[in-house]
């Protein structure tokens, strides 16, 4: 089966944009959030009275709609506590977008919708009013306002598809307060990698979208042999009752004459996409062609490189057309596989039917680094229910709207126990999250579903508190095992672990001891094979409460040995034997601050850490004409920060040093060519420095992307 796994929902986006532009919800319409709320335990704190009351919430968007009937209470008053807007510079965050408000709904709201926490205090902060970027500068402001206003959680259905320093710190300086930062993972999916800030943030609860109920989450599966393919519904088909198990033949492009010398009747049928010289086949006149020459089933493959979402109803088609037939997509790489095994295996099994839990093609996924994990876990982000801007209702698609469902949950939870930190709320919905699986009942890697789908009625009940709640093991051939601990606090203060299990992973084996509240879980490499396995270790408590812990073990071709002396450290390349340079990477885990060192064989150099801290070690090995790249984690005990040297560090971003440097340059190459032409090298030199300092100047104000529908 295939690493990397292509997912269905591209429809989410187009139907979102459908029914949110297009559909108007009656005004008397009961329009709850009747399908996500429940799908994530959200009814059991309300039936135990827990409503989110007293709990503040910072909306960092584009705003709310201040005159929207679910944000007033009772005695019509708003709701609305405090804000500001930052882009008109005044107190009244009112949206002209629709984003902010829908965002708002699904925490907040308190009429004919009940959000996740309808009680909780609203902070509303305006940074945009088109829904479709803001400067990086606004986001950091309204950071540092939410702060200022002492809000307990903020929510960031925005970022941008990069690492932004400056983001990242304004969120680490509110975890920092206290505050727990909730963060979508954004919309750039299925591409790996793709997270940027501030979701890529470790500290920062990220989020990535789901379907949000049992009935919302069409999926399709194909089996040959023992090969499963990844395929789409088209937009039009149906789920089957049965799987539709019969031979399979290639029928060209399925057009009516490809039908003339093969027979179909009882098959399923591979055509590839198009036609002849640029011909236009409509999806639908493949499906009718196909139906009339008896197939059970069309399958149709890209005719150039990727996956597609096929329509088989659109405007070209006629009125009482309906398919009669199911159909789905594959990409070109697949299709010409697939035909490939029709030579010797001819017999295959279509399915298409509703799974829940499914994740969404347009979820942003990680690694963002080799540290840590992301996304931390998803949410319903597909046809949800909220508040609009325009009409009183609508349903919308995102990962901007599977945020504020962990957001209104961490309400509920805060309202239950004010004292919880934001690492422990994070340990708490990362380890009673439900662990998801995709259409072929696999589990979903981490980077794209992180540990499982939010469970609120788990994580209520949950009592013990597991610091980190993820681990990420390197082996190696000379590292052959490694220990690392992981403590554990209880809500009640009792800690009793019944039994420790761990999934299995070939060529893994692990052991674990409890001493004192702590768990020391060790890896051990059985056989020598470079990859990366994710496993997890499942804990029972003596209430049969099952917590689960995400783990990562990468197996490197190389190994890098730290040694420390007061702080100072060096380090040493130990296998590949054969190696010529390395550059190793220190990163401060808690500041990002990162130093370079360059070492050979012959030439180790060392540097001295002076704040004590985990630290992320990163080494590029190179050995004949290989590189390899392998990773550490390394912890300095003592503080010595006291005696750090002062050292004026620039405030210039690197990529603007780097172009002021080259502007620079080229300046003075003119400047030598044109020496004796004083008349041309002075307003040059002039014109130069001032382009130079504007693009400093103005050089912060990077835009960021909103997590907005999907199109």
């Amino acid at each position: 089966m295939r690493n990397f796994l292509l997912f269905t929902l591209l429809l989410g986006g187009l139907f979102s944009f459908i029914i949110t532009n297009f559909v108007t919800l009656d005004e008397n319409y009961e329009l709850l959030l009747d399908n996500s709320g429940p799908y994530i335990g959200a009814e059991f704190p309300k039936q135990l009275g827990f409503t989110g009351k007293g709990v503040k919430i910072g909306v960092i968007d584009t705003g709310i709609n201040l005159n929207h009937p679910d944000f007033f209470n009772q005695d019509q008053t708003s709701r609305f506590l405090k804000g500001y807007d930052f882009v008109d510079n005044d107190t009244v965050p009112q949206d002209t977008n629709g984003h902010g408000t829908q965002v708002t709904g699904i925490i907040a709201a308190d009429g004919q919708l009940k959000g996740i926490a309808p009680m909780t205090e609203i902070f509303s902060y305006r940074v945009s009013s088109d829904g479709e970027s803001v400067p990086s500068n606004l986001i950091i402001k309204a950071i540092n306002q939410a702060i200022e206003d002492k809000v307990d959680i903020i929510n960031i259905s925005l970022g941008v598809n990069m690492t932004h320093n400056k983001i990242d710190e304004a969120v680490n300086n509110a975890i920092n307060q206290g505050i727990v930062v909730v963060a979508a993972a954004g919309n750039s999916g299925p591409e790996k990698s793709t997270i940027g800030s501030p979701a890529r943030n470790p500290n920062a609860v990220t989020v990535g979208a789901t379907y949000n109920n049992q009935d919302s989450s069409m999926v399709s599966t194909l089996v040959v042999g023992e090969t499963q393919f990844q395929v789409l519904p088209m937009l039009g088909t149906d789920i089957i009752s049965d799987p539709i198990s019969a031979d399979i033949i290639f029928g060209k492009y399925s057009r009516d004459n490809d039908f003339d010398d093969i027979d179909v009747r009882g098959k399923i049928v591979l055509a590839e996409r198009g036609g002849e010289l640029n011909e236009i086949v409509f999806f639908s006149d493949k499906e009718i062609f196909a139906s009339k020459n008896g197939a059970k089933g069309l399958i149709v493959y890209n005719n150039q490189p990727g996956i597609f979402f096929g329509e088989l109803i659109h405007e070209y088609v006629s009125a009482d057309y309906y398919p009669s037939i199911p159909t789905v997509s594959m990409t070109r790489e697949e299709g010409l596989e697939l035909k490939k095994i029709l030579e010797t295996e001819t017999s295959g099994t279509l399915n298409i039917f509703n799974h829940p839990d499914f994740i969404a093609t347009f979820s942003s996924r990680g690694p963002v680094s080799p540290f840590y994990q992301k996304p931390d876990l998803v949410a319903p982000g597909v046809f949800v229910n909220t508040t609009s801007l325009k009409n009183f209702y609508n349903i919308t698609s995102g990962t901007s709207y599977a945020a504020p469902h962990v957001s209104g949950a961490i309400a509920l939870l805060l309202e239950k126990n004010p004292d919880l930190t934001p690492q422990e709320i994070k340990s708490i919905l990362v380890t009673t999250s439900n662990i998801i699986t995709d259409q072929y009942n696999k589990e979903f890697e981490f980077n794209a579903g992180g540990a499982g789908r939010i469970d609120l009625k788990k994580a209520f009940n949950s009592k013990l508190i597991f610091e980190p709640p993820k681990l990420i093991f390197n082996l190696s051939e000379h590292k052959i095992s490694e220990e690392q601990e992981i403590k554990i606090n209880s809500l009640n203060g009792i800690v009793n672990i019944q039994k420790v299990k761990f999934s299995d992973v070939e060529g893994i084996k692990f052991d674990y001891e409890i001493k004192n509240s702590t768990l020391y879980i060790t890896a051990k490499l059985i056989e020598n094979e470079s990859d990366i396995f994710e496993t997890r270790a499942l804990i029972t408590d003596d209430d049969d409460v099952v917590y689960q812990i995400p783990i990562i073990v990468r197996v490197n071709e190389a190994t890098i040995v730290i040694i420390e002396t007061e702080n100072e450290i060096s380090f040493q390349i130990k296998q590949p034997l054969d190696w010529e340079y390395a550059k190793i990477t220190i990163t401060n885990s808690e500041t990002f601050e990162e130093r370079n060192i360059s070492i050979t064989p012959k030439k180790i150099e060392s540097l001295k850490l002076y704040d004590a801290g985990r630290y992320w070690i990163e080494a590029n090995v190179k050995s004949n004409e290989n590189t390899f790249d392998v990773y550490e984690v390394y912890d300095i005990k003592e503080d010595l920060s006291e005696q750090k040297p002062i050292v004026e560090n620039s405030e210039l971003p690197e990529r603007a040093l780097i172009i002021l440097g080259i502007i620079f340059s080229i300046v003075i190459v003119v400047g030598l060519k044109f020496r004796k032409n004083y008349w041309i090298w002075g307003p040059a030199f002039l014109i130069s420095v001032e382009t130079s300092l504007n693009f400093v100047k103005f050089s912060p104000n990077i835009c960021a992307n909103f997590f907005a529908d999907i199109s």
